[in-house]
């Protein structure tokens, strides 16, 4: 029935479009998905069906009182016996008999036919006259404005010639005038329902792509900033090592003629230059595979930190102190994490450390974990010049700075707040507050130095 449906649609459109503009010249053309739209089309469908077995049940005694004996008596009960049995039908396997009826509209006027049969019989004041209601009201569900239309001139045919069979019975003209104006508002009811159901279905169908586009770009954009912070954090730090192990070749070269000097700071710009490599093979990779860091493996918390501490004072001599919770007691859940969120715990106090070094030009850096009520908390203080102020990760990265902000956007990937203070005794603060999913108990922390 959708296939029937949608061209039912598509020829309304087709007809409509030679034809006069405006809401009632049109009939709503069929979105392309119409799962709930044809649901909702065949549950009225099949109340209205419902409503005309009930008016036939109830009006039929009254056709068959008013026949006489005789062939117009048999005419009637055979009219009743075919308008029960297909309205019953319709109503019990509306998937089996509706295609029918959508695609041969004569089966409606068939049953037209054996109603005014029985209206003859019955008159315009009993209740089988509500019955014919139900016509107009079907017919502008399944065929829209020009089937409603049809079928609608013809019940209101139908009508006035029974009125003028029975024009001479009191109340008579009352009750014709009262269903003729039942029938013309259920056409057009019928009509209204149809189309306002299939501009529904059409203005949904719009919504869904507009919000699949939308994904789209929000999901194309999500990958340009986390690839722009991959580079950041790897290729372009080492970079700038690299470019300054160069200068200081450059330097050596002009200032001493020693080989062993010269042959040190060119291992420095080798030792960068695979390093970039590397890095830049592995974010390749990364790409080639389409794989991200969103698995459920789990990392110890304190290792991934603390590789990134040291391999941090190998590469400046600067020294950093750690604060950390002791292990022991510590609850497995509370030092494992997924592999993502150490990666962008990692990546943020890299960049901490980074700033430390060659922006604040600090002389020691202290590292702190702490937990606290449920919340993670990864704390980088150095004794650095301290942030400008007033200075925000908007602001630098207008100057050419993306370090605060993809600090900022790699805590909000992972559910975390991130904020920069500067203590009252100098230099700067950053702290990360990882909320985790279940309470944990705080421990007292230690101090540990990392050699240097």
């Amino acid at each position: 029935m959708t296939g029937d449906l949608r061209r039912a649609g598509s020829n309304g459109r087709s007809r409509s479009r030679g034809g006069p503009s405006g809401y009632l010249a049109d009939d709503a053309p069929a979105p392309a998905s119409l799962r709930l739209q044809l649901n909702a089309l065949q549950s009225l469908c099949r109340q209205t069906i419902a409503v005309r077995l009930a008016a036939l049940a109830i009006g039929t005694p009254f056709a068959m009182a008013g026949a006489t004996d005789g062939a117009p008596r048999y005419a009637v009960l055979t009219a009743a016996v075919l308008g029960i049995m297909g309205s019953y039908a319709m109503l019990r396997d509306w998937d089996r008999f509706g295609p029918r009826l959508l695609a041969h509209p004569t089966l409606m006027a068939l049953d037209l036919v054996l109603g005014a049969v029985l209206l003859l019989t019955a008159s315009p004041a009993s209740p089988l006259a509500y019955a014919t209601v139900c016509t107009p009201l079907l017919a502008g569900l399944l065929y829209g404005w020009r089937g409603s239309g049809i079928f609608t001139g013809l019940q209101l045919t139908v009508l006035l010639t029974v009125y003028r069979a029975w024009e001479h019975r009191p109340g008579a003209g009352t009750n014709t005038v009262l269903i003729l104006g039942f029938c013309v508002g259920a056409g057009v009811i019928g009509v209204t329902l149809r189309n306002l159901l299939f501009r529904f279905g059409t203005a949904t169908e719009a919504l869904s792509e507009a919000t699949s586009r939308l994904a789209v770009a929000e999901a194309v954009e999500s990958e340009r900033a986390r690839l722009a912070r991959e580079l950041h954090d790897s290729v372009a730090k080492t970079l700038h090592g690299l470019a300054l192990a160069a200068d200081a070749l450059s330097a050596s070269a002009d200032r001493s003629a020693d080989p062993r000097v010269l042959q040190g700071h060119a291992e420095l710009v080798a030792s960068a230059a695979r390093r970039a490599a590397a890095e830049s093979r592995d974010l390749l990779s990364d790409l080639r595979r389409h794989t991200d860091l969103t698995g459920d493996s789990c990392t110890d918390l304190l290792a991934g930190l603390s590789s990134v501490t040291e391999d941090f004072a190998a590469r400046t001599n600067l020294p950093v102190r750690w604060k950390t919770p002791e292990p022991k007691p510590e609850p497995v859940a509370a030092r494992t994490h997924p592999t993502e969120r150490i990666h962008h715990l990692q990546a943020i106090l890299s960049e901490a450390l980074e700033n430390a070094h060659r922006h604040a030009r600090a002389t020691e850096v202290v590292v702190e974990v702490r937990l606290l009520a449920g919340t993670l908390h990864l704390t980088v203080t150095d004794d650095g010049v301290g942030l400008p102020p007033g200075l925000t990760p908007d602001a630098a990265a207008r100057a050419g700075h993306f370090g605060l902000l993809g600090m900022r956007e790699r805590a909000a990937t992972i559910g975390a707040s991130l904020t920069f203070t500067r203590p009252p005794t100098g230099g700067s603060l950053i702290r990360v507050c990882l909320p985790l999913p279940s309470p944990t108990t705080p421990h007292a922390p230690r101090e540990e130095a990392a050699h240097a």
